[in-house]
C-alpha cells in the first residue's frame, strides 16, 4: 500500500479489524481449561470486541462503497492495494484472512455498480477471492493439509496452516490477560460487574429465564442481533425443517427508527422479522442499538428498550414480552425499566459462541458438550453469520436423534407444543458423515464364466461419479477390475481395508459390483444368491463364489453407520427386511444403523447389456439417478431408499429384469444418504449434451416416475409416491419416499435451475425453459439461472431473447467471462456486430487463458 491519506486510513481500519478478530479468538481458545471467572470475563469482554468489530466493519463497508462508486481515478488502484494485503501479505495467516470476508463482499456488490472493464476485472478478482475464503473455512473445517493445484490460480494461496497452529501463533501476539485489562477487567479479582451467564442460582434477579429450570432434554432456540438480509431467511428455512420453534431477538435500529415523538418507521429490513413472526416465530427486544445496558441510565437507558418497543409495536400490536439485555450485562435500573415496559429478561445457558468462532463444525461441537453437560437450556446464536447457518443442522440433527424437544413462547412460558400428527420429517442440509469410502467392482474377462462387455466400464462410471460428484475422496474409493477382483482380492477389500480402525462408526460405505451373480436351491427349499469372482468355476461356485450370507456378516463387522450394496448382477436368494421405514424414519436417521442392498434382478434374469455410452442398462440407470433424477422430492438430497424407488419400476420398465431392495438382517432402519451438490455449471457452447440413444433411454426411464417438488405450493399439498419393489425373495414390497419440507427460495431455485441443466443436457428446450424461468422467479438475482435460460433461448435460435438475458446474467454478475462470450454468439447470429464484438473482446480480456480463448478469437476475425 502506498502511503497516501486514503490508503494509509483504510489499511489501519483493516489491521483494526484484524487484531480485533485475532483478540476474539484469543479470548475463547482454551475456554474448557478457563475457571468460571476467566470464562466469564472473557465472553463478556469478547462479545464487546466482536460488536465493536462489527462497527468497524460497517464503516469500511460504507467508506468503500463511497469510495468505488466515485468518479475518483485513483479509487481503484486504492481497491487492488487492499486486496493485495488481503491476498498476499506475508504476516497473514489463511484463518486471518477470514476476519475481511464480510467486507470483501460488501465490496463485491459495490463493485458491481460500475460496468466499466476495470470494474468487472475487480468483481471477477473479489469473487476467485470470496471462493478462497470458502475453500479456507472448509480446509480448516477438515484439517486438511494437502494444497490441491487449483488454489494456485487464486489471488489467495492458501497455506493450510492447522488451527492449533494458527492459534499460538496468536497467543504469541496477544495474551487473554492483557485483553481483559486493556477492557477494565482484572483476573484473579472479583469482577464488579452485573451477572452475565452461570450465575449463582440464588444471585439471579426474580423473573429472568436461564433456561436451566426447563424439564430434561427440552431445548429453547434463540437468535440475537438481527434481522440480517440473507442469512435469517436461511436459518427459518432450516428450523421449519425440523420443525423447531425459536426467539428472534432484533436489535432496534435494524428494523427502522423512531422520532423525538416516539413515532415508529419500519425499515424494509423489518419485512423479514414480519414474516418470522407470521410463520410462528417470536420476535423478541435486544435494545436499539447493542450498547451495554449495565453502563446506561436515565433517557439512554429508556430509549435503548422503548424505542425497540415501539417498533416491534408497529410490526405487531401483540408483541412478545420477551427482551435480552445485550451481553447479558444489565443494571437494577434496566430491570426496573424491563418492568415498566411489561418485559421479561431472557439469558441462557448454552453459549454457542458463534461470534467468536469462525469453524462451523467446532461451534456445533460446542454446543453439543455444553447440552450434554446441562442436559437442557436456552441456546445463544447470531442469525447475522453463515457460520451459524452451517453450524445449526448439525446442532439439530444430533439433538433430533438423541431424543430432545425444541420448546417455545407460548405468551407465558416456554413449553413443548403438543400435537396429534406425526413428527414432520426433515431434511438435513448435510448428509452427517464423518468420512466416505467405497468399494467398487467391475469383471469382464471371466476365465470360465461368459465373457461379459459392459461390467468395468459400469464400475467406471459409479467411482466417477461418486469422486466427482457425490463427495467421495478420490483415496477412498478402492477398485478393483478384471483380474485383481479374485475371491480373496474381494474379500481382503473389506476385512484389510474396510474393517479396521481407519472406518469409524460415523462413516458411510457404498459398495458396487458389477458382473456375473448365480442362484443355489438349498435342501431345505430356499436359495442362496452369490456373487461370482473373476476366479470361479461354475461348478464350483458354491465353493469359490462369495455367498449372500458372507456379504450379510461383512455388513455387519463394519464399523460404520450406514452400508449400501449396489449389484449389478442377477441372482436371487437373501432375506431381506422391508424397505423403508416408519414416516419420520429421516428425523432420527443419524442414530440408525443401515446396511441396505439394490440389485439388478433375480433368479434366471439376463443383465441387460446395449445402454449408453457403454453402460448396462441397470447401471445407466443407476447413474442417472444419483445425477439428481432419484431425488424424487426435490430436497437436494437422495436416500437409498429414493434410489430403488427411482431405478427399479425404470429398468423393469425397459428390460427383462426386477430389479430388488430391501434392509439387510441387522439393520436398524438407517437409510444410506447422497448429499446432490448445486450444479454451478454456466451453459455455454461447450456444453455437453446426451447422445440421441442417451436421450431416447432417457425418455422411457422417466415416464415411470413422477416429476421432483421444485416449489414450495407442490411442497405442501404433494403426496409421498408409493412405489411397489420386489425383495430379493420376490416378496412385492412397498416403498414411500421421504416428504419433502419447505425450504428457502434460494435452495428451491438451486434444485430449478438443476432440474433444468439436467433437462437442456436431454434438449428438453421447453421443459428446461420453464425450470430456469422457476428459478428466477425464485431468486431474481440468480445469474446462474438467468444465463442458462439465456443459452436455451440461444439454442432455440431466439438470439434477441437470448442476448436479453446474458445482458441481464452481466449485470447481476459483472466478472462472469463466459456470459459475454455467450452475449457475443447472441448477438453475433442476430447480425449485432458492434455487441458481438464487444462481449468477445471483454470475455478475452477477463479471460485470456480460457479453452474458449481461441474460439472467441476466430469469432473475432469473422468480424
Amino acid at each position: 500500500m502506498n502511503s497516501s491519506a486514503n490508503d494509509a486510513a483504510l489499511e489501519n481500519k483493516f489491521k483494526e479489524i484484524l487484531s480485533n478478530y485475532r483478540k476474539i479468538i484469543v479470548l475463547v481458545a482454551d475456554e474448557d481449561k478457563l475457571s468460571k471467572p476467566e470464562l466469564d470475563a472473557s465472553i463478556r469482554i469478547g462479545q464487546e470486541v466482536f460488536h465493536e468489530n462489527q462497527e468497524k466493519i460497517a464503516e469500511v463497508e460504507r467508506t468503500l462503497d463511497s469510495f468505488v462508486t466515485s468518479t475518483q481515478t485513483t479509487r481503484f488502484e486504492t481497491t487492488n492495494r487492499l486486496l493485495d494485503y488481503v491476498e498476499s501479505d506475508n504476516t497473514l495467516f489463511d484463518a486471518d484472512r477470514l476476519a475481511f470476508k464480510d467486507v470483501l463482499a460488501s465490496l463485491q456488490t459495490s463493485v458491481t455498480k460500475d460496468t466499466s472493464l476495470t470494474a468487472i476485472k475487480m468483481h471477477k478478482r473479489i469473487s476467485e477471492d470470496l471462493e478462497a475464503l470458502n475453500e479456507i473455512e472448509h480446509n480448516y473445517e477438515k484439517e486438511m493439509g494437502q494444497i490441491f493445484s487449483h488454489f494456485e490460480q487464486r489471488g489467495i494461496v492458501l497455506k493450510r496452516e492447522k488451527w492449533d497452529t494458527y492459534v499460538a501463533h496468536l497467543k504469541q501476539l496477544y495474551s487473554r490477560e492483557k485483553i481483559l485489562k486493556d477492557y477494565g477487567t482484572v483476573l484473579p479479582a472479583a469482577i464488579k460487574t452485573e451477572p452475565v451467564v452461570g450465575v449463582p442460582e440464588n444471585s439471579k434477579p426474580e423473573g429472568e429465564i436461564f433456561g436451566n429450570k426447563l424439564p430434561p432434554k427440552t431445548i429453547v432456540l434463540t437468535f440475537d442481533d438481527g434481522p440480517h438480509k440473507q442469512y435469517t431467511e436461511e436459518i427459518a428455512a432450516i428450523l421449519k425443517q425440523y420443525d423447531a420453534p425459536a426467539v428472534f431477538f432484533n436489535v432496534g435500529q435494524n428494523l427502522g427508527s423512531v422520532d423525538a415523538n416516539g413515532t415508529a418507521k419500519l425499515s424494509p429490513a423489518a419485512k423479514i422479522s414480519q414474516k418470522l413472526r407470521d410463520s410462528g416465530y417470536v420476535i423478541g427486544n435486544h435494545s436499539f442499538t447493542h450498547a451495554q445496558l449495565s453502563k446506561l441510565s436515565g433517557d439512554n437507558l429508556h430509549a435503548e428498550i422503548f424505542n425497540t418497543d415501539a417498533l416491534l409495536k408497529a410490526m405487531d400490536a401483540n408483541r412478545s414480552t420477551l427482551f435480552r439485555f445485550p451481553y447479558g450485562a444489565h443494571n437494577q435500573e434496566g430491570l426496573q425499566a424491563l418492568e415498566k415496559a411489561h418485559l421479561k429478561s431472557v439469558m441462557w445457558n448454552i453459549d454457542s459462541l458463534d461470534w467468536a468462532d469462525p469453524v462451523p463444525s467446532s461451534i456445533a461441537d460446542r454446543v453439543l458438550r455444553t447440552v450434554e453437560k446441562e442436559g437442557r437450556g436456552i441456546i445463544l446464536f447470531h442469525d447475522i453469520h453463515d457460520r451459524a447457518v452451517k453450524a445449526l443442522p448439525i446442532v439439530l440433527d444430533r439433538l433430533v436423534a438423541e431424543g430432545y424437544q425444541f420448546a417455545g413462547w407460548d405468551g407465558n412460558a416456554f413449553t413443548v407444543a403438543k400435537s396429534d400428527k406425526a413428527p414432520q420429517e426433515k431434511v438435513s442440509v448435510s448428509s452427517g458423515y464423518s468420512n466416505s469410502w467405497a468399494i467398487v467392482i467391475g469383471i469382464n474377462d471371466y476365465a470360465k464364466w461368459p465373457k461379459l462387455q459392459y461390467a468395468v466400464q459400469d464400475s467406471q462410471g459409479v467411482r466417477q461419479i461418486l469422486i466427482e460428484k457425490l463427495g467421495f475422496p478420490s483415496d477412498h474409493v478402492f477398485s478393483l477390475q478384471n483380474g485383481e477382483a479374485t475371491r480373496n482380492g474381494i474379500l481382503a477389500m473389506f476385512h484389510d481395508r474396510l474393517a479396521n480402525s481407519s472406518v469409524q462408526k460415523d462413516d458411510r460405505i457404498f459398495v458396487f459390483f458389477a458382473g456375473h451373480g448365480a442362484t443355489r436351491k438349498l435342501s431345505s427349499g430356499r436359495d442362496l444368491g452369490y456373487i461370482v469372482p473373476v476366479d470361479s468355476d461354475p461348478n464350483e461356485f458354491a465353493a469359490d463364489a462369495i455367498p449372500m450370507t458372507e456379504i450379510q456378516n461383512i455388513s455387519e463387522s463394519l464399523n460404520s453407520k450406514h452400508v449400501f450394496f449396489v449389484m449389478d448382477a442377477c441372482y436371487s436368494g437373501l432375506g431381506l427386511t422391508r424397505g423403508g421405514g416408519s414416516s419420520n424414519y429421516l428425523r432420527d436417521n443419524a442414530k440408525r444403523i443401515g446396511r441396505q442392498m439394490l440389485t439388478a434382478g433375480g433368479t434366471d434374469q439376463m443383465v441387460a447389456d446395449g445402454g449408453p455410452n457403454g453402460h448396462s442398462v441397470f447401471t445407466w440407470t443407476l447413474l442417472q439417478g444419483l445425477s439428481g433424477k432419484a431425488d424424487l422430492n426435490g430436497d437436494g438430497i437422495i436416500t437409498a431408499t429414493e434410489l430403488a424407488a427411482y431405478v427399479a419400476p425404470a429398468v423393469s420398465a425397459v428390460s427383462q429384469q426386477t430389479p430388488a431392495f430391501g434392509s439387510l438382517p441387522g439393520s436398524e432402519g438407517g437409510d444410506f444418504v447422497f448429499e446432490l451438490p448445486a450444479e454451478t455449471e454456466y451453459i455455454n457452447t461447450a456444453t455437453t449434451q446426451l447422445s440421441s440413444d442417451a436421450i431416447a433411454l432417457n425418455s422411457k426411464l422417466d415416464s415411470t416416475r413422477s416429476e421432483p417438488v421444485i416449489d414450495e405450493k407442490s411442497i405442501k399439498t404433494k403426496s409421498n409416491p408409493v412405489i411397489k419393489v420386489k425383495d430379493l425373495q420376490g416378496t412385492v414390497q412397498t416403498i414411500v419416499t421421504p416428504t419433502a419440507v419447505p425450504v428457502s427460495a434460494r435452495q428451491m431455485a438451486q434444485h430449478a435451475n438443476d432440474r433444468g441443466l439436467q433437462l437442456y443436457k436431454e434438449k428438453q428446450y421447453a421443459e428446461a425453459e420453464s425450470q430456469f424461468t422457476e428459478a428466477l422467479k425464485l431468486r431474481p438475482d440468480f445469474a446462474l439461472a438467468a444465463n442458462n435460460l439465456g443459452f436455451v433461448y440461444y439454442k432455440q435460435e431466439k438470439y434477441v431473447e437470448a442476448a436479453r438475458w446474458f445482458e441481464n446474467t452481466i449485470k447481476i454478475d459483472p466478472s462472469r467471462a463466459i456470459a459475454y462470450l455467450n452475449f457475443g454468439d447472441a448477438q453475433f447470429h442476430g447480425g449485432d456486430k458492434d455487441k458481438a464484438r464487444k462481449g468477445y473482446q471483454t470475455f478475452l480480456e477477463l479471460s485470456p487463458n480460457s479453452p474458449s480463448a481461441g474460439y472467441a478469437k476466430q469469432q473475432l476475425e469473422k468480424l
